[in-house]
């Protein structure tokens, strides 16, 4: 019996199932959530695949992994992996996606998920077919700070709401991957934005229509968006999102949301949240998971060992890229005069 099935075998025969995960792309963010997988879950194997078996080698030597594939088919076949984590540029996603489904796998994709919202139709099927499941890591919806202040709204806090203010401007230099069109299929928006996008449709209101706002852009690929949101229940929403502009401490950043009984300051990373209502209230979030990808892990894990859906479902990832085309869209034809 191989050191790997035998790892496995013992696993099993504790209270909680052990799972292969294999990480298809050895960048950067593999490194990243390797890191955070060891803190969450011990029942995890890493497996690592890339084109340059001496880097999948090297990553699993320097993340102490169950094993390592020289190309990425031989993870999808692999009786070891239960299920693969797609961690290429995006221009790739769809392609490995399918690939792992009908090899039987579940998925975890990287976001941006997709190059466009139409490429979740193509998925869906082939999930429902195989019955495995497909999910995006978007950490920003197990945020602590995001978890608090759906929390703040759904207890009426600060009565009704009125007008939330998102401030996500950065100065963030790119020089990989990120810069070229093709592969990123967008900008910062589309790219790092999505983040902001999901927290402004996922906090606990109905997004009804969005208006995307560009200044002058250089090269082709934009630097800053401005969306506006409305929602269903009358409030309005503003996100400034951009990579090109300082601020303070190279992060800091406070963003607002006003109702009609008082309002929520936060700082957007999640240091902190103020409550200034009837009652007065500090609030910190958490540091430990300041990002959200424990959190996002251990859902995740528990939706593979059940073949159930995870908090963060299928179809909200889909929305949040049709709000990013739309702001997109929108923003194009009002540069053109439309």
């Amino acid at each position: 019996m191989t050191n790997q099935r035998l790892y496995r075998k013992m696993n099993e025969s504790n209270s909680i199932k052990s799972i292969g995960l294999a990480f298809v792309g050895c960048g950067h963010i593999t490194g990243k959530h390797s890191k955070t997988i060891d803190a969450v879950d011990k029942n995890v194997r890493k497996y690592y695949a890339s084109r340059d078996e001496r880097k999948a080698q090297d990553y699993n030597d320097r993340y102490m992994g169950a094993g390592y594939f020289g190309r990425y088919d031989l993870a999808f076949q692999s009786p070891e992996v239960d299920a693969v984590f797609v961690a290429t540029p995006p221009n790739s996603h769809l392609e490995l996606t399918q690939q792992a489904l009908e090899a039987g796998k579940h998925v975890i994709v990287e976001k941006p998920p997709f190059m466009k919202s139409a490429d979740f139709e193509k998925i869906r099927g082939l999930k429902e077919k195989q019955n495995r499941l497909v999910m995006v890591a978007e950490n920003y919806f197990y945020k602590p700070l995001a978890r608090e202040i759906r929390k703040l709204l759904r207890e009426g806090i600060i009565g009704d709401i009125l007008i939330i203010h998102s401030n996500a401007l950065k100065f963030q230099r790119r020089h990989d991957w990120r810069n070229e069109l093709d592969v990123t299929g967008g900008g910062a928006l589309f790219e790092g934005g999505i983040h902001w996008i999901n927290f402004m449709s996922n906090i606990g209101l109905g997004v009804k229509s969005v208006q995307g706002f560009q200044p002058a852009k250089i090269g082709p690929l934009e630097r800053t968006m401005v969306v506006e949101f409305e929602y269903e229940e009358g409030a309005v929403g503003t996100l400034y999102y951009s990579w090109e502009v300082p601020t303070m401490f190279k992060g800091l950043r406070i963003s607002r949301i006003f109702g009609r009984k008082g309002s929520i300051t936060f700082e957007s990373n999640g240091i902190f949240i103020f409550v200034r209502g009837e009652k007065k209230n500090l609030i910190f979030p958490g540091f430990q998971d300041i990002a959200g990808y424990r959190g996002m892990f251990r859902d995740f894990f528990t939706a593979i060992r059940n073949n159930s859906e995870p908090q963060f479902i299928f179809d909200m990832a889909k929305r949040d890229m049709e709000i990013i085309e739309k702001a997109y869209k929108t923003a194009k034809n009002k540069s053109n005069g439309g």
